[in-house]
């Protein structure tokens, strides 16, 4: 499934006093099976950006089209593609109403009105995918841990077996063990189930491990677009709009080696090879200071 949105533009309260451009002739395209990451500093335009790709938001000007079709052309499509393209909000977790976690999941699947045994496939299967097992099943939200509870919201999205799952700070507000559980499940959902991510974070260390292309966004326009060495090489660029590059990146650059490295594997088997030691390091931060 691709997504191209061509020349969008959207103004809040338009017409009024209290009128705002927040997104300016925003042209771009996302193919079947990427995993792309959006940036960009609060109030950028990020999450007006991405409520545009599943028809939450209409467009002021311009045209949103999945698979070569505009999304607003009719009802019916517009339907389907909202099935098709996931979208977990920012603290999913306050989401879960049901009584129970199994519940909360089949919820969507059960709207669709598919069969008993498709609904139980479907919520197993999601459960399964972003690694949750029975015994959670019948626990209510309130005694999961938050990254669980993180699980479980996405879970919900799964079941409604999409296309393209768009993520809004995924690990925002975890702590680190919640945060390595849900980067992981994001990495197995995406080799797995072969699906579409875009991510939406504040996280360069996790934008430069995790993406294959990074959208840049500032005041509401496409600041940058490219790899994640092609963007975060333009540091000057990034720090002129308020955003920062990896740390890992920042260290390789104090120890005299590549900065296109945001891996903390591939940077301890870059310095190993090169045999840089710890007293480089130290020698350099010295004279910096």
């Amino acid at each position: 499934m691709t997504i191209k949105l061509d020349n969008i533009k959207h103004i809040y309260n338009e017409g009024s006093v209290f009128e705002k451009v927040s997104l300016n002739n925003i042209s771009l395209e996302i193919t079947t099976g990427e995993m792309v990451a959006i940036i960009g500093h609060t109030g950028s335009g990020k999450s007006t950006l991405i409520q545009h790709m599943n028809g939450l938001i209409k467009p002021t000007s311009g045209e949103v089209l999945v698979d070569e079709k505009n999304i607003h052309s009719d009802k019916s499509h517009l339907r389907q593609v909202r099935q098709k393209i996931g979208l977990v909000f920012q603290y999913p977790e306050h989401q879960l109403f049901e009584e129970t976690i199994y519940k909360d999941v089949a919820y969507g699947p059960t709207l669709q009105k598919l069969s008993k045994e498709e609904i139980t496939i479907r919520t197993q299967s999601a459960l399964t995918v972003v690694g949750l097992g029975e015994e959670v099943y019948e626990k209510s939200p309130f005694e999961l841990s938050g990254g669980q509870k993180r699980r479980a919201a996405i879970a919900g999205v799964l079941a409604m077996q999409p296309d393209v799952l768009i993520l809004d700070e995924p690990v925002a507000g975890l702590d680190p063990r919640g945060r390595d559980e849900i980067l992981s499940q994001i990495i197995h959902m995406h080799k797995e189930l072969k699906i579409t991510v875009i991510l939406v974070s504040h996280s360069m260390d996790d934008v430069a491990r995790l993406s294959q292309r990074v959208f840049v966004m500032n005041q509401g326009e496409l600041a940058c677009v490219g790899t994640p060495p092609e963007v975060f090489s333009q540091g000057d660029l990034l720090e002129s709009i308020g955003l920062d590059v990896p740390q890992i990146s920042k260290l390789m650059g104090k120890l005299g080696l590549p900065k296109s490295i945001f891996s903390v594997e591939e940077a301890v088997k870059v310095i190993l090879d090169r045999g840089v030691s710890s007293h480089s390091l130290y020698t350099r931060e010295t004279k910096e200071v």
